[in-house]
């Protein structure tokens, strides 16, 4: 398999790395944290001038038709900056919703007015008691006129408090873990009996919690057909997994440069401490990792394009499990040689931590995959 990024490819990560490097230093990104918002406008609006915003979607809605792969180079660079837009939650998820299962007008009105920057989107999936189940819906859509109405509660919904549409599962039919009977529906935020409860997450990004009392949507705002959503959200999940493979992947990068840059900095006994030999031996096992993820991360990208569903979910769960232990042994070993400081606020280091333990836990822990896995025969 070759790992080699192309011409193109590398203008691509050569171009926002140069952009992040200047417009989003980690004193920027503290401010924008700290902000209402939780986002830049400012970002976001040059994220969408440079095109990232419509790496994956196809020309004619003002895209670029890229691969997995080139949506990975993207995110090794927003993970290495620890960006805070909602990109994933947007082109990742949202995005992709509409790409994959919308119809020629949804589209048309939200494709293009997504890639200009001009709408953000949100997966509104999980429920409490759900974990990562994508069968468990208990929010309820039922047929009233020409259209439904939607009762429920949803919980964690990546950046749900600045999406301008969410994404909503909810059942047309059958019980609560019923793979059958699951709809997919565009909701707008500001919709009459939409309430939603915004939050900062631990690593510094935004989520919500969503309550939906009797919203009224119009039968054109269901996504593909009623009550089959559900292999459109397993493939549009596994999509985003293999994103957050990418990202944690250019964290990781992270940490690790970070950690030598540090071992060769840093003098004890007169001499750096990465002349250490016990030290390097450490540096080797991050880098071992570093390479090891980066290899799986590569191969998840390639399958969620090209294989049949099976071997995309045995994939993407051997990818993310493989990941969800890389972050957890690199972040822990770059805290631990940074020394007390690696837990500090004014530490990018720390943050990076964050980063990599949430991304281990998103769309399912290293137990889930494993069980997912070892279903796949």
């Amino acid at each position: 398999m070759d790992f080699e990024y192309t011409e193109e490819q590398r203008l691509l990560a050569e171009t926002l790395r140069r952009f992040l490097a200047t417009g989003y230093t980690f004193d920027a990104r503290a401010k924008i944290v700290a902000s209402a918002p939780g986002y830049s406008e400012d970002v976001w609006a040059a994220l969408a001038e440079m095109g990232v915003l419509g790496v994956p979607f196809a020309a004619e809605h003002g895209g670029f038709g890229g691969t997995t792969v080139d949506m990975l180079v993207v995110m090794e660079a927003l993970g290495e900056a620890l960006v805070v837009e909602p990109y994933l939650a947007t082109v990742g998820l949202g995005g992709q919703f509409v790409a994959r299962g919308g119809s020629a007008a949804q589209q048309a009105r939200i494709l293009p007015a997504l890639i200009q920057g001009r709408a953000k989107l949100a997966f509104a999936q999980t429920e409490r008691d759900a974990r990562w189940d994508l069968r468990h819906v208990a929010v309820r859509a039922r047929a009233a006129g020409d259209g439904f109405r939607l009762d429920g509660e949803k919980c964690a919904v990546l950046h749900g408090g600045c999406a301008d549409l969410l994404v909503v599962s909810a059942r047309t039919a059958g019980a609560d873990t019923d793979a059958r009977g699951i709809s997919l529906f565009l909701v707008e935020r500001g919709a009459p009996g939409v309430a939603v409860t915004e939050y900062r997450t631990l690593d510094g990004l935004r989520a919500a919690d969503v309550r939906l009392s009797g919203v009224a949507v119009p039968r054109a705002a269901l996504l593909g057909a009623e009550g089959q959503g559900l292999a459109l959200a397993e493939e549009v999940v596994d999509y985003a997994t293999a994103l957050v493979c990418a990202e944690a992947v250019g964290a990781i990068k992270y940490a690790h440069d970070a950690t030598l840059d540090h071992l060769k900095t840093r003098r004890q006994f007169g001499v750096p401490i990465g002349s250490f030999q016990a030290l390097q031996h450490r540096m080797v096992d991050i880098l071992i990792s570093y390479e090891q993820a980066r290899s799986i991360a590569c191969l998840a990208c390639v399958k969620v394009d090209t294989a049949e569903p099976a071997e995309r979910r045995r994939v993407v769960s051997a990818a993310k499990l493989k990941i969800a232990d890389a972050a957890r042994h690199v972040s822990q070993e770059a805290v631990q040689l940074h020394g007390a400081m690696g837990m500090t606020e004014e530490l990018k280091i720390s943050h990076t931590f964050r980063r990599l333990t949430l991304l281990a836990q998103a769309f399912g822990d290293a137990d889930h995959h494993l069980a997912r896995l070892a279903a796949c025969g």
